[in-house]
């Protein structure tokens, strides 16, 4: 799969502050000269927001920063969003979810199978996420990769057929669609209370959602999250929803994150979808996320 090639490094000299590099890859770009420890000013912050809907995926490398920092500068670009495992909150900052295979005294210490399969956060909420923010706090010898797929690519390259059989539709997106397949993988995953059950209902958004900044249509259907397209039998619906799914995380879309120390990752929820390559059992792997709420799809 395609990867960050970059021949430049971080200690290069550039004629400007930040640099914004892309990658050899369908997506991202990594961010040079930013030190996020300090308060971005607002013309910075307006080339980092810019970068981001350009790229999909921004990698900042050797973010020393704390987690109220990865807080205020998340918050910068909308309300934060609490996940509905509140278990996993990072003490002292709920906006913050632990995402990790830790156990302490034999209980998980943050969400260890997050991203299990491809999606994009909080499809399954009404304002469903802009982005994430996912800070390397501690990482694995091997393993953790975290792959992205661009979904305006996907929509762009779908065939016509298929294009037209989507075309103004819609598709349910429900957040325990795999959760009882996920919790009999993983007896770590906590049941869920009813207040939890009801905070995560079902909604309906559009199979192809339109960016709300840029104008560009990108496919809005996941594994994880989405059961069925409203309006067809089940049997059309399934089938339908496995091409899309085969076609929206080809080879050709995806971008492979091989994460590094401090490494902090912010993608857009609206054009990309993303999922975890996996850590063996022996090794450690802890990151700490934000989520942005973002818009209604339309």
């Amino acid at each position: 799969m395609a990867s960050a090639a970059v021949a430049i490094s971080p200690s290069a000299p550039f004629p400007d502050a930040v640099q914004i590099v892309p990658f050899d890859a369908p997506l991202g770009a990594e961010v040079f000269g930013l030190d996020l420890s300090r308060p971005v000013d607002t013309a910075t912050f307006a080339r980092i927001k810019q970068a981001h809907l350009d790229h999909h995926v921004l990698v900042f490398r050797d973010a020393r920063i704390t987690p109220a920092q990865q807080v205020d500068f998340s918050r910068r670009f909308g309300p934060l969003q609490i996940h509905v495992l509140r278990n996993f909150q990072l003490a002292g900052h709920p906006e913050v979810l632990i995402v990790s295979n830790i156990k302490e005294d034999g209980k998980p210490i943050g969400l260890g199978d997050a991203g299990a399969y491809w999606h994009s956060d909080l499809s399954y909420k009404e304002k469903p996420s802009l982005g994430s923010l996912l800070h390397a706090q501690e990482l694995p010898g091997e393993g953790g990769d975290t792959l992205f797929a661009n979904q305006h690519l996907a929509w762009d390259t779908l065939p016509q057929e298929l294009r037209s059989a989507v075309h103004g539709r819609l598709a349910e997106h429900s957040y325990l669609a795999k959760y009882e397949e996920l919790r009999a993988r993983n007896p770590y995953r906590p049941a869920l209370t009813q207040a939890q059950i009801d905070e995560v209902v079902p909604v309906q958004q559009p199979v192809v959602r339109t960016h709300p900044e840029t104008g560009r249509r990108a496919l809005f259907v996941s594994e994880h999250f989405t059961t069925r397209i409203v309006g067809l039998p089940q049997d059309e619906s399934d089938a339908l929803l496995a091409e899309l799914f085969a076609l929206s995380t080809r080879e050709s879309l995806v971008y492979r994150h091989q994460w590094q120390p401090h490494d902090l990752v912010f993608w857009d929820n609206r054009s990309v979808m993303h999922l975890a390559a996996g850590t063996p059992d022996h090794e450690r792997r802890l990151l700490y996320r934000t989520t942005i709420e973002g818009d209604a799809p339309f």
